[in-house]
């Protein structure tokens, strides 16, 4: 099993059936935004104490997997 799989679950009673952290509310995809926004992944850890470091792993790979199957455009290689 995929170490996301242990660690992220979605369900529809918790935040709307958003992908979070198992045995949590906290969303995925806060705590990619904040990644993204160049939080260092102790800062992460530092707000969200019930997380921890593999649990950022399992959300990075997540969001690799779904970068991976998405097709929508983001736009040209050129720029426009």
């Amino acid at each position: 099993m995929l170490a996301e799989q242990q660690r992220i679950v979605s369900d529809p009673s918790i935040c709307g059936g958003q992908p979070c952290f198992r045995g949590t509310r906290v969303p995925i995809h806060v705590v990619l935004e904040f990644l993204s926004a160049g939080d260092s992944p102790e800062d992460v850890l530092r707000e969200y104490p019930q997380l921890s470091r593999d649990d950022l792993l399992a959300a990075m790979a997540y969001a690799a997997r779904l970068a991976r199957e998405e097709t929508a455009p983001l736009g040209d290689a050129h720029g426009s």
